[in-house]
């Protein structure tokens, strides 16, 4: 069975300030909670569930967006406490603060940014799985074309990267998604999944709002194909994946099946 592992990552949406613009931090979780009910309600009317990695920051301040991803039969997992400070010990802290909100098991971790974090720091933690590497070469944000492409174990945590094409290991994350001609894009999902089975790709819920807006100062490829146009891209994307037979799972029950974890 070819299987979607679709996951979002809720956030504050700080990245305007990367670009040294000042945006409130109520503008900030307002934005994220707008487009997690986008990405909720295009889950629910198409039955599809999917993982959410959020930071405590944003679960503490959006109750309501916790409560659908339980009760709508997604995932929650960590994106750790905060989106832009991270310490070691807040991968332990997350765990035990979204398991206090959500009622739920924490069992995944995926580091914001997919930064570099320490895998025995994350199995230490209490973590099964970790989906913090995006196996690619992006001058200045990743350099890892020769770290394992697809699932792999350390230890007893299992490491499961960001889907990137065979060989030429070509992102098939959100700004791939934004920028790529959407039957360019179907095709290298098609060749990644012909090669490995399964896809694992992630988006943000700001992605579903206007980024074209001039207060966030982002550049033309993170804000193309955002807001409604993202909505229908994404669409068509679901409506594609299931004409084309593909399944849909949780990254945690994906991963249980086959006595992974």
């Amino acid at each position: 069975m070819r299987t979607v592992l679709l996951s979002f990552d809720l956030e504050e949406f700080d990245m305007p300030l990367e670009y040294g613009k000042s945006f409130s931090f109520v503008d900030q979780i307002r934005t994220s909670v707008e487009g997690s009910r986008i990405i909720l309600d295009i889950l629910k009317e198409n039955k599809i569930c999917a993982t959410f990695f959020s930071t405590v920051v944003f679960a503490t301040h959006a109750p309501d967006i916790v409560r659908r991803i339980i009760d709508e039969g997604h995932e929650l997992a960590s994106h750790g406490y905060f989106h832009s400070a991270f310490e070691d010990k807040h991968l332990v802290e997350s765990k035990v603060e979204l398991e206090r909100l959500s009622g739920r098991a924490i069992e995944g971790f995926r580091m914001a940014r997919m930064r570099p974090v320490s895998d025995q720091a994350i199995q230490e933690a209490g973590y099964l799985y970790n989906s913090s590497l995006n196996p690619v070469y992006l001058p200045g944000r990743y350099n890892n074309f020769f770290k394992p492409r697809t699932r792999f174990v350390t230890d007893k945590l299992v490491q499961l990267p960001a889907s990137a094409t065979p060989i030429i290991r070509f992102p098939l994350f959100w700004l791939s998604f934004h920028n790529l001609p959407l039957w360019l894009y179907k095709a290298a999902c098609v060749r990644t999944m012909n090669k490995d089975g399964y896809l694992n790709t992630y988006f943000h819920p700001w992605e579903f709002t206007d980024l074209k807006n001039p207060a966030y100062g982002l550049p033309a490829f993170v804000a193309k194909n955002s807001g409604v146009e993202m909505s229908r891209r994404f669409l068509a994307l679901l409506g594609w994946m299931k004409a084309k037979g593909y399944s849909f799972s949780t990254i945690r029950n994906f991963l249980s099946p086959g006595g992974i974890i």
